[in-house]
C-alpha cells in the first residue's frame, strides 16, 4: 500500500528532475578570446544535435543577458528555444568586453574574427557536430564576415533580413562574398520595410556568392501585428508572429542545403 502512494511521487520526482536538468544544461560560457577580453556566449547543449547555430543579434549584437538568461527581443535570440526544437545545440553569441555595442565596422574586424573564432573553437570542445553561422539584420555582417574568416571550420551561413542596403560602416553587400565557401541561405520577409533590408537586395546577394557550393534565396510571407519601427525587431523585419514557421524553414534547410 505505502509503495503504491509512493509511485506517483516518484514518477513526479524524476520528471521534475529530468525538466531540471535540461533547464540547467543552458548556461553562459565565458571565453578568453584576446588579451583581458572575455566574450561570453549563451550555449544550449541538446542530445542528439544534428548541428550547432551560432546565432548573431541585430543592432548593437547581443544577448540581453539579465537575471539569469537572455532578454533581448532580438528575432533570433528570441526564438532560441525553436532552433533547439529543431534538434541543434544553440549558441547566442554576446558581446566581447572591450565593446558592450557592436559596429557594422566592428563586426567586419579582426577582433571580431579572433572573438568568434576562439568561441567556435569552445564549441567545438563541447560538441563535434557540424557548426552554422546565422545572423538577423545587422548580425548578417557577423555572419556573412566570420564565415569568410573561418573557412572550411564552419558547415554554413544563414543571412535572414540581410543588411544589403548602404549605411555607414558598410554592409553584406560590401564584404567579398565570392570568398564564402560553403552553402549560403538568403531568408528574407516580403514586408520586410527596413530601408537597410529590402528583399530585392538580399536576392541580388546569390550571385556574388560564387565559391559557395550551394546557395538558395527564399522569400517568405507572414505574420501579423507588427509594431514599431520598420527596421526593429518586432516589425515584419524581424518575423513578428511567424517565428516558429520562420525556423522551421531556416532549420529544413540547414538540414538538407538545396538550391
Amino acid at each position: 500500500m505505502q509503495t503504491r502512494c509512493l509511485r506517483p511521487l516518484l514518477v513526479g520526482m524524476l520528471a521534475w528532475c529530468l525538466v531540471m536538468s535540461s533547464s540547467a544544461a543552458d548556461s553562459l560560457i565565458p571565453v578568453n578570446t584576446r588579451p583581458d577580453v572575455t566574450t561570453s556566449y549563451w550555449w544550449m547543449p541538446r542530445d542528439g544535435a544534428t548541428a550547432t547555430v551560432v546565432l548573431f543579434s541585430g543592432g548593437t549584437g547581443g544577448i540581453g543577458f539579465r537575471d539569469g538568461e537572455p532578454k533581448s527581443g532580438n528575432f533570433l535570440i528570441r526564438s532560441r528555444d525553436e532552433f533547439a526544437k529543431a534538434g541543434f545545440n544553440v549558441a547566442l553569441m554576446g558581446n566581447p568586453s572591450d565593446m558592450p555595442k557592436l559596429t557594422p565596422v566592428f563586426r567586419q574586424s579582426s577582433e571580431h574574427f579572433v572573438d568568434v573564432r576562439s568561441v567556435v573553437q569552445d564549441i567545438r570542445a563541447r560538441s563535434h557536430v557540424p557548426i552554422w553561422l546565422v545572423g538577423t539584420s545587422q548580425g548578417t555582417i557577423s555572419a556573412a564576415a566570420a564565415g569568410i574568416d573561418l573557412g572550411a571550420a564552419i558547415q554554413g551561413v544563414v543571412l535572414t533580413a540581410t543588411l544589403s542596403g548602404q549605411q555607414v560602416g558598410g554592409s553584406v553587400s560590401d564584404l567579398a562574398l565570392g570568398k564564402l565557401a560553403v552553402p549560403v541561405l538568403v531568408h528574407q520577409h516580403a514586408k520586410d520595410s527596413c530601408k537597410i533590408t529590402p528583399p530585392y537586395l538580399g536576392g541580388r546577394l546569390i550571385s556574388k556568392l560564387t565559391a559557395s557550393p550551394v546557395t538558395k534565396y527564399m522569400e517568405v510571407d507572414g505574420g501579423q501585428n507588427p509594431i514599431g519601427p520598420p527596421c526593429e525587431a518586432f516589425h515584419y523585419h524581424g518575423y513578428i508572429e511567424m517565428e516558429p514557421e520562420a525556423v522551421r524553414q531556416i532549420s529544413a534547410w540547414i538540414k538538407h542545403p538545396v538550391p
